[in-house]
């Protein structure tokens, strides 16, 4: 019954859509889309993706993989200048840990976000507004650790015999979404 009436709720046609890229990551080969959709007045659910596809950056792994659902209150109403959420997300990941730079180690696994955002929407144009946001929280991960032998060839370098496991409060999105408001 409740998922009826938030679907019947989400079609309503006096509601808005936002279509959403960020402009802060595209510069860098980096992908990070949205869709905002307005639930009331002041209510609106987001969610997005961001990819970063790089096998390697400055001979760092960098690929992540991650997606967010968030729920957001606007101070004022949806779409328009400040407003808080609060968000969950999974991302799949092969990175260089920032303090292994300049070794041949890394890691792959998963993570679990759970968190809030802070942001502002300002009006650019009609129907264009561009969306300021930092976001984070508690992220839970879960990775294997390697270390390469050669450039196709690695080896573990942990003694963990199943996932280790790494929990930090860190800020895990954020940027200059260029949005595009359908109604």
């Amino acid at each position: 019954m409740g998922i009826t009436i938030l679907g019947l709720h989400l079609l309503n046609a006096q509601n808005k859509t936002a279509i959403k890229g960020n402009a802060m990551f595209a510069p860098l080969g980096m992908i990070n889309i949205g869709i905002e959709r307005q639930l009331s007045s002041k209510y609106t659910l987001q969610l997005d993706g961001f990819i970063s596809p790089w096998k390697s950056i400055n001979n760092n792994h960098a690929q992540v993989y991650m997606a967010h659902t968030e729920g957001r209150y606007y101070f004022k109403e949806a779409f328009k200048h400040w407003y808080i959420g609060v968000n969950a997300g999974f991302g799949l990941f092969d990175l260089t840990k920032w303090n292994y730079n300049g070794t041949d180690r890394f890691q792959r696994g998963f993570n679990i976000m759970f968190g809030g955002t802070v942001g502002y929407q300002l009006q650019w144009k009609q129907n264009w507004n561009i969306d300021f946001y930092l976001g984070g929280g508690t992220s839970q991960g879960y990775y294997h650790g390697y270390e390469s032998i050669s450039p196709h060839s690695f080896v573990r370098y942990d003694d963990a015999t199943g996932w280790n496991k790494s929990g930090e409060w860190i800020p895990y999105r954020g940027g200059i979404m260029v949005s595009y408001l359908i109604n």
